[in-house]
């Protein structure tokens, strides 16, 4: 086979493939791929530890690791550490799983929702749009100067600071707050 029809064929196939071949975002430098899931890549996040942890006490893994597909609101460890003094701590123990159930699940949205679906959304609606998560919260985004802002029930705000982590189960928004439910 001549290299010409090689790379014509490479081509073709890039081109099939389509966002296949995008490059995926960092998240904290580290490299995340389309391929893995939510779990596997969010692991490999060196600013998202924290979230990692209450994951895992959470006993949500499996669920995360699942087919989904899901869309995840991430909070930095610095968003986590944002939070008043001890709360992490004591939403980590085991006699308070049902709690932090329910703030993790208020950072998860079923389906597949990338940014610009946000911002048309928003639009659409006159400015805000508000979505069911699937722990129950009401969250609603926003944008501004072309940055999108979420907002819990409580009236706590946080930005995307990354944005379209394709996984293979999904897609994860880095944020910069904690959402809390009421």
């Amino acid at each position: 086979m001549s290299k010409k029809l090689i790379v014509t064929a490479l081509v073709s196939l890039a081109l099939a493939s389509g966002a296949a071949f995008a490059k995926n975002p960092t998240v904290g430098g580290a490299a995340m791929f389309p391929n893995k899931n939510i779990i596997q890549n969010a692991v490999k996040s060196p600013i998202n530890k924290t979230l990692v942890a209450a994951v895992k006490a959470a006993g949500l893994v499996d669920t995360l690791s699942g087919p989904g597909p899901f869309t995840v609101l991430a909070p930095t460890d610095a968003a986590f550490a944002a939070l008043p003094a001890g709360t992490v701590e004591t939403l980590l123990k085991p006699e308070n799983k049902a709690t932090l159930v329910k703030i993790l699940t208020c950072h998860v949205i079923a389906g597949n929702v990338m940014a610009k679906d946000v911002m048309s959304m928003v639009k659409a609606d006159g400015g805000a749009h508000t979505v069911t998560t699937v722990g129950g919260c009401k969250v609603t985004f926003t944008t501004s100067g072309g940055k999108v802002y979420v907002t819990d029930e409580k009236g706590g705000k946080a930005q995307v600071t990354t944005a379209n982590v394709r996984q293979s189960n999904g897609v994860i928004h880095v944020i910069n707050a904690v959402l809390l439910p009421k």
